[in-house]
C-alpha cells in the first residue's frame, strides 16, 4: 500500500513537472497582437533637436545602448558614441539580454521598423516580433506623443551603423518568469498626454520625468529581484543591482561589489537630506560620477536643463517621506 502510495505521489510530481515545462515552453514567447499607434517621426529640425535633447539627456538611451564596456565607459565620460546597441547584461539566473541598436540601419537597426513598430514597443512594450520585454527598462508608454515622435525622428536622423544583436538569452527560469510575471506583459491602457508639460520647474514636469521619460521610479523602488516587480513604494529606494564583471574589471573596481539604490522620498535619513536647496541638487548633478561603478548615467542626466532638475527635484521634495533607511549604497554580498 505505501508503495502505491509513493508511486502515486511520484507520479502526480511528474505531471505537475511536465505540465509545467510544456506551460513554459509553449508560454514564454508568447506573442500580443496590439495595435500600433497612430504617431509618425517628423524630419523638422526641431522635432529632431527635441529629440536628441531626451536621448542624450534625460531618456538616457547611451547608457545602454552601446557595443561594448569600452563604449559603456566612453559614454559615461560624456563622449559621444554610437547607439548601436550589443552589449550583454547579465540577469543572474533568468540569462542574458543585449540592447537593441537604434541606429537606423536598414538590415540590423531600426531602419528595418515602420514607425508603427517603433512606437508600439515604447508604448506598449510589444516588440516588433510580437513578443513583450521586461516593462522596468522600458518605462515610456506615458511619454508625451510629441516626446515620442521626438525621440523617434531623432534616431532615425542618425547616421546607420551596421551591427548585428544578439536575441536576449534566456534561461529555463528566465522563461519562466517572463511566462507568468506583470512585468513581461504588455502595457494595454496607457494614458500619455498629446504634449510633455512645457519645460519649466513645475512638480507635474518633475512627475513626467521621473515616470516616464528619465526612470527614476525603475532603480529607486525596491524590486524583486527575479520578476522586477515593485515590492515597496515608487521612490522610496532599496533596489540592489547586481555587479557587472566586466565593467568593473576594466574600472579596476572589485567584481564583487553590489549598489543599492538610494530613498529618493524627502525622508530624513534618506540622500534627499544632502539636497537642501535646489543648488546643492543641481551642482551634484553637474559634478558627475563619483562611485565608478555606479549604475546611475550621471553624464546623461547632468545634460538636463536647469529647469528639468530643478523640475525633478520639486516633484521628490512633494512626495510623502517613506520610512526606509538604505544601508550602504555599495556592498558585498555576504
Amino acid at each position: 500500500m505505501v508503495k502505491k502510495i509513493l508511486l502515486g505521489l511520484l507520479a502526480l510530481v511528474l505531471i505537475v513537472v511536465l505540465a509545467l515545462f510544456i506551460y513554459v515552453q509553449t508560454g514564454w514567447d508568447r506573442t500580443y497582437d496590439v495595435a500600433y499607434p497612430e504617431l509618425q517621426s517628423s524630419t523638422d529640425s526641431a522635432v529632431v533637436a527635441q529629440g536628441a535633447y531626451l536621448v542624450n539627456g534625460p531618456a538616457h538611451c547611451g547608457g545602454c545602448h552601446v557595443a561594448n564596456i569600452e563604449d559603456m565607459i566612453r559614454a559615461s565620460k560624456g563622449e559621444e558614441t554610437s547607439l548601436k546597441g550589443g552589449v550583454r547584461f547579465t540577469m543572474g539566473p533568468l540569462g542574458a539580454v543585449y540592447p537593441k541598436n537604434l541606429t537606423p540601419d536598414a538590415e540590423t537597426g531600426i531602419g528595418r521598423y515602420s514607425d508603427g513598430e517603433i512606437f508600439r514597443m515604447m508604448r506598449h512594450v510589444v516588440k516588433p516580433n510580437g513578443q513583450s520585454t521586461i516593462t522596468p527598462m522600458m518605462p515610456f508608454w506615458n511619454m508625451a506623443d510629441d516626446d515620442m515622435i521626438a525621440v523617434v525622428s531623432y534616431l532615425r536622423s542618425l547616421e546607420p551603423v551596421r551591427h548585428e544583436v544578439p536575441e536576449p538569452d534566456w534561461t529555463f527560469m528566465g522563461k519562466a518568469i517572463k511566462a507568468v510575471s506583470p512585468t513581461f506583459k504588455p502595457i494595454l491602457n496607457p494614458n500619455p498626454p498629446a504634449k510633455a508639460p512645457p519645460m519649466e520647474a513645475t512638480i507635474e514636469r518633475g512627475e513626467y520625468l521621473a515616470r516616464y521619460v528619465a526612470n527614476c521610479v525603475g532603480c529607486h523602488t525596491p524590486r524583486d529581484p527575479m520578476t522586477f516587480e515593485a515590492i515597496g513604494p515608487d521612490f522610496s529606494g532599496g533596489m540592489e543591482m547586481e555587479p557587472f564583471p566586466e565593467l568593473h574589471v576594466a574600472l579596476n573596481v572589485s567584481p564583487d561589489l553590489w549598489t543599492r539604490s538610494p530613498n529618493l522620498t524627502p525622508y530624513a535619513n534618506s540622500v534627499m537630506s544632502k539636497f537642501p536647496t535646489l543648488e546643492s541638487w543641481k551642482t551634484r548633478f553637474h559634478q558627475g560620477r563619483i562611485i565608478p561603478h555606479s549604475p546611475m548615467d550621471w553624464s546623461a542626466f547632468g545634460r538636463m536643463t536647469d529647469e528639468d532638475m530643478a523640475a525633478i527635484y520639486l516633484f521628490l521634495r512633494s512626495l510623502d517621506p517613506v520610512e526606509n533607511d538604505i544601508e550602504e549604497v555599495v556592498f558585498k554580498k555576504g
